[in-house]
């Protein structure tokens, strides 16, 4: 054997090694290194808050009561009294309990692979792929058997629906309540399930624009007194206080129609938004009544 061809072989040899040695690390670490970020900016959140008289904030456990924040604001109506301005959706549940308890993961810090998945059992039918991406994003697309949760955002400013938590507000009144009916979905290969635009569709009804689908048999919802999510806030205080809705069951969507409404709808959404981290520091959650 040739000095050269030794050296090359070698060299290879080293490389990949290197080279799986250095994918190991990452496999067994990343996770460690996921779930330190996490309790840092959970650490973070606690610090820029404390004595801060920041309302209380959301997602939470919605199997819990817990909740030691002190400041209280009036309910907001019935979505029924009450203007649907905007609807958009998170790959996993931001909220926990019901029938959406299991971990996604400690995610990548920026609130994507995080938040929690349908617990439930799901059939291999429902869970073949379709051949298409479904809403991509630069974080990935939808894909048979993942889990969304739905935010049907409503406002008691004179609105219409449209793009982003903007069109909750207008010019003539700067701090209207706030009201998010959450319904969490899992998306299936099944033309029988839910259509996701007819879930969507919305109208005049009474006087106000209503969502006129939100499904009806995913159990008593549960209010309480929260704010604003998204990954934007793991570090600091959302401002917005909202009362939530939280169905505690899912309901099974199409995965076909929720493609299709991503290629066109009123709100100009077209892929998934990331996870805010579960608010689990009491003195940061209002106490539950049930």
């Amino acid at each position: 054997m040739k000095l050269t061809t030794l050296i090359i072989l070698t060299t290879t040899l080293l490389m990949s090694t290197w080279v799986n040695a250095k994918e190991n690390y990452w496999d067994t670490y990343r996770p460690i290194l996921a779930r330190a970020t996490q309790q840092q900016q959970g650490d973070t959140l606690t610090k820029n808050t404390r004595d801060q008289e920041f309302g209380p904030q959301s997602p939470r456990d919605i199997d819990s009561s817990a909740g030691s924040n002190h400041i209280i604001f009036s309910p907001a109506p019935a979505f029924q009294e009450m203007n649907l301005c905007n609807i958009h959706f998170h790959k996993n549940a931001e909220h926990k309990g019901g029938e959406f308890t299991q971990y996604a993961g400690n995610g990548d810090g920026h609130g994507y692979q995080s938040g929690y998945k349908y617990s439930g059992h799901l059939n291999t039918a429902v869970l073949k792929p379709v051949n298409a991406k479904v809403c991509p994003g630069v974080h990935g697309s939808l894909m048979s058997g993942d889990t969304i949760e739905v935010h049907y955002v409503h406002s008691t400013a004179q609105v219409k629906p449209g793009p982003t938590l903007g069109s909750c507000l207008n010019e003539s009144i700067k701090n209207p309540q706030l009201r998010v009916e959450a319904q969490v979905y899992v998306v299936v290969n099944d033309k029988k399930a839910l259509d996701f635009k007819q879930l969507t569709q919305f109208d005049l009804k009474n006087g106000f624009y209503q969502a006129l689908h939100i499904p009806t048999n995913t159990g008593p919802a549960i209010q309480y007194a929260g704010s604003t999510t998204g990954p934007s806030y793991n570090e600091t205080r959302s401002p917005f206080q909202v009362t939530w809705n939280v169905r505690p069951k899912i309901a099974k969507v199409n995965i076909e129609s929720v493609a299709e409404w991503c290629r066109d709808n009123t709100f100009n959404e077209n892929h998934a938004h990331g996870v805010r981290n579960l608010i689990v520091n009491p003195a940061l959650l209002s106490k539950i009544k049930r």
